[in-house]
């Protein structure tokens, strides 16, 4: 047979086409819904914008709040630094916006250890709504003696919970006049081994062991921001409230930020060998970041490094088998809100 067309002795009616009846039985095919195209994979390098809105972080002067503070001032959001020391504040605004060109970054006022300063910090902000708290300022301390806060309290657990749980109550009602705003509780994966002894919150035992005590702050910590998110839930308020933890965070892996932190190069040689297990400063941010950004971020979640939750991207983890114990969880809750003279009421928004 030729390759070439053969023409036709004349050309033949085009007959207009009749749509096709369905099968007995059958009925017609439904159209298919478009497909949602999925959410661009998170890259620590390419935030989202948050231009318009604004964020504080506790202890946005050093450590892994400073990085927390860079990052976020890095898609275009205004960031308050909450420090006790206005000098420590100072230089790490300046060390951001010599960073990023542009930095909208200020600081407040802020010592967690004094729960009584606390109701004037809301003021001081001097906003209508708040987007975000990223509670993350902390102490930890390495040996005894048992020391207290000005209200008596255990220091790293009045600092670092009840501290918290105040502040939170006094900016409720600017966290409630944003669209949706998020809790950031920051936590510690040290408080994945400890368990909290409601008969003794405080340490004030015989056998006081301050790294036991620190991890068991960072714990009260996690529950309160897991529980805190239930409550608002219940009450109906739009406010989410995420838990985040750094994983494993090391100085000597962390990259100078002058003056506010200076890391030598034998510092740097010696860490290098834990750099395979855990990470510097700037990734431990990296999980709180997202927790306050990623717009799929539900509230209750728990972020955290990816690689055995010491070192990585960012991703969600299942929530820690004790963390999940409401029972432990609401006796905290009113215990610390007798702690600090609020009532345990549903939720602070």
């Amino acid at each position: 047979m030729s390759d070439r067309a053969q023409p036709s002795a004349q050309p033949s009616a085009q007959r207009p086409s009749r749509p096709s009846a369905p099968s007995p039985g059958r009925s017609a095919a439904k159209p298919r819904p478009p497909r949602r195209s999925p959410s661009p994979p998170w890259d620590v390098h390419r935030l989202p914008s948050a231009e318009g809105k604004t964020f504080l972080v506790t202890g946005g002067n050093a450590g892994i709040g400073y990085f927390v503070a860079e990052q976020l001032a890095g898609t275009g959001a205004t960031v308050v630094l909450g420090s006790r020391s206005s000098s420590k504040a100072a230089a790490a605004e300046a060390c951001i916006r010599a960073r990023v060109p542009g930095a909208r970054v200020r600081h407040v006022p802020l010592d967690l250890a004094d729960l009584p300063s606390l109701e004037a910090v809301a003021g001081a902000l001097a906003l209508g709504h708040l987007d975000a708290v990223v509670h993350n300022a902390g102490v930890a301390l390495d040996d005894p003696p048992r020391r207290v806060t000005e209200d008596g309290h255990e220091l790293m657990f009045g600092t670092n919970h009840l501290g918290h749980v105040a502040l939170t109550r006094w900016l409720a009602p600017l966290l409630a006049a944003a669209p949706a705003a998020r809790v950031v509780t920051v936590g510690s994966f040290a408080a994945k081994t400890e368990r909290l002894d409601l008969a003794d919150l405080e340490s004030a035992g015989d056998d006081y062991r301050p790294k036991r005590t620190y991890g068991r702050s960072k714990l009260a910590q996690m529950y309160f921001g897991l529980t805190l998110d239930r409550r608002l839930r219940a009450a109906g308020s739009p406010v989410r409230s995420l838990v985040a933890h750094p994983g494993g965070a090391l100085d000597s892996l962390t990259p100078s930020r002058p003056p506010v932190h200076v890391r030598t190069s034998g510092e740097r040689l010696r860490g290098l060998p834990a750099g395979l297990l855990v990470q510097g400063k700037d990734a431990g941010a990296w999980p709180v970041v997202r927790a306050v950004l990623d717009p799929s971020a539900t509230g209750g979640s728990l972020w955290g490094p990816r690689v055995f939750g010491l070192r990585g991207e960012p991703r969600r983890e299942p929530v820690w088998d004790h963390l999940k114990d409401t029972a432990v969880a609401e006796r905290l809750w009113d215990v610390s809100c007798a702690l600090i003279g609020a009532e345990p009421g549903p939720g602070f928004g």
